[in-house]
């Protein structure tokens, strides 16, 4: 078995700038919850549009290509000179905080598992004698059992 960042199903190889994209994906959590408690006027909206299309390209950019691809056939892409309503700008945030937020736990639910692959493994490793059967034992005396050599 290769080195874990060798692996298909390495998680850490998903988000090339993890620190990056914790914050975009923070930021936009709080910005969601602070306009669910405002309404927005038409400027407001303009900007919350212009925030949306930052905030995607700066995760985009902390990203792998593949969820990359993903985060762009997701994402509500707004019409040119044209302000959304409220709802639709707070459904397009709401998605991108779910899409943050699976991948954050997805995330963390692979490296549980790699976690518990590399302990099976090294119980594995613990549980065999470090020495073949039979090589341990005092040398000489033939009366006596052979013991198993040192574990790690």
């Amino acid at each position: 078995m290769g080195a874990l960042s060798d692996r298909d199903d390495d998680p850490s190889r998903l988000i090339e700038q993890p620190a990056k994209v914790m914050r975009i994906g923070t930021m936009i959590k709080q910005l969601l919850e602070e306009v669910r408690a405002a309404p927005l006027d038409e400027k407001g909206r303009e900007r919350l549009v212009e925030i949306h299309r930052r905030s995607i390209l700066e995760l985009e950019d902390g990203l792998a290509p593949e969820l990359r691809d993903e985060l762009e056939r997701i994402s509500i892409d707004f019409s040119e000179g044209t302000t959304p309503t409220e709802a639709e700008l707070r459904i397009a945030q709401a998605q991108l905080v779910g899409w943050l937020e699976g991948l954050f736990h997805g995330i963390q639910a692979a490296l549980v598992a790699q976690q518990m692959a590399a302990r099976m493994q090294l119980e594995q490793m613990r549980g065999r004698p470090a020495l073949p059967p039979g090589l341990g034992g005092p040398a000489g005396d033939p009366g006596k059992q052979p013991t198993p050599g040192q574990y790690l």
